[in-house]
């Protein structure tokens, strides 16, 4: 190959290249020498990049405080994530508390007695009284039944009184009518035996006035029969019967009433007693709410003396009602009892009334042929 081919080599310093080093060394002032030699009116460098990142169009300026902003945004956005972070692990995580560390207290350190001459007379120390110790909370009142009463209201202890009077009328009612019904059923069942085994009501009557039942109302059953048939003798016999009838179930009705008599009582008290006791109950109870405004407080020992007072009113009221009740319903057994005795008592003095009647109109015709016999002879004798 020939030499006019081969490329002369280009010395490293060449003109172009000195003139770009040139260049680069006087680009790179110090950069208070770049501040200095910038015109006045000239924008201030910023600390970041404008000249690749800046729009076409857009200040400097206002794409530097467009990045500032986005920044600030960022920060804010990472710092509430962390608190969001940091709350959510406490909440997850169970705190403990670090132990306390007491600090013991200094000693005190003892008093220097000061000097005091031995002419001065010794003053007493003042002696501070210890804090007495509360009383325990007791209630003020006797909480027994006589203690209570003592203590109620004058209206409660009204209501008391009257529920124990009616409780005493009720037991005196049972002790009486149930000797008086004893007494009267067995009077009855022996009659009702002397009337079964006798005759006639003549006998009849003599039996039952010969013992132990001649008072009561069998017996007037049988004196009444006696004293009708008596009056009416001359009379048709159907006309006695229905006299008679009446005057036994007058006397039935009365016996029956004269059974009855206090029942009524028993039952006023029966129905009336709790609600006298309710009404007891409510003014002890209202009493008891008046005292714990005055007292502005709701401790026991000021709620619980009223309303156990008022708890006694009804409950001395179920006391009167509950036998009263009871007692009542067991004398209306009773006295219905009593009435089938002496209604059956009244239908044998009737089944004797009318054997008596039909005895008499018996005889009566057997009678009359006989008188009508004498007659005729002597009438006939007469007309010979």
């Amino acid at each position: 190959m020939g030499s006019a081919g081969i490329r002369p080599p280009v010395p490293s310093t060449s003109p172009r290249v000195a003139a770009r080093r040139g260049r680069g060394h006087h680009a790179r002032k110090p950069r208070g020498d770049l501040l200095a030699s910038q015109p006045p009116g000239a924008s201030q460098p910023s600390f970041f990049p404008q000249a690749a990142a800046t729009p076409r169009g857009v200040s400097p300026d206002r794409w530097t405080r467009h990045m500032r902003e986005r920044l600030l945004i960022l920060g804010l956005t990472a710092a509430l994530a962390s608190a969001g972070a940091f709350g959510a692990l406490a909440q997850s995580s169970p705190t403990t508390d670090s132990p306390r560390t007491e600090v013991p207290a200094p000693a005190p350190s003892p008093a220097v007695p000061a000097a005091v001459p031995q002419d001065a007379p010794a003053v007493p120390a003042p002696s501070v009284a210890a804090p007495a110790p509360a009383a325990p909370a007791t209630l003020p009142h006797d909480l027994s039944p006589w203690g209570m009463f003592m203590a109620a209201d004058m209206v409660v202890k009204a209501v008391m009184v009257g529920l124990a009077f009616a409780s005493v009328v009720t037991w005196t009612i049972w002790l009486v009518k149930a000797l008086e019904l004893f007494a009267a059923r067995r009077r009855a069942r022996f009659a009702m035996r002397l009337l079964r085994e006798a005759a006639d009501l003549a006998s009849a009557a003599a039996m039952v006035g010969a013992h132990r039942t001649r008072r009561g109302p069998v017996a007037d059953l049988v004196r009444a029969a006696l004293e009708e048939d008596a009056r009416s003798a001359d009379l048709p016999a159907e006309g006695i019967k229905e006299r008679v009838a009446v005057a036994l179930s007058r006397i039935e009705a009365r016996a029956g009433r004269e059974a009855a008599l206090g029942t009524g009582l028993l039952a006023t008290i029966g129905s009336t007693a709790p609600f006298v006791g309710l009404f007891g109950t409510v003014w002890g109870i209202m009493n008891s709410f008046i005292g714990i405004s005055q007292a502005k407080t709701t401790n026991l020992a000021v709620v619980a003396p009223g309303i156990a007072e008022a708890l006694l009113a009804t409950a001395i009221g179920l006391v009167a009602a509950i036998p009263a009740v009871i007692i009542y319903n067991v004398f209306a057994r009773s006295i219905a009892g009593y009435r089938a005795l002496l209604s059956d008592a009244s239908a044998e003095v009737l089944r004797h009334v009318s054997r008596d009647l039909d005895r008499r109109a018996l005889a009566r015709g057997a009678s009359l042929p006989v008188a009508l016999r004498a007659v005729s002879g002597a009438h006939a004798q007469a007309t010979h």
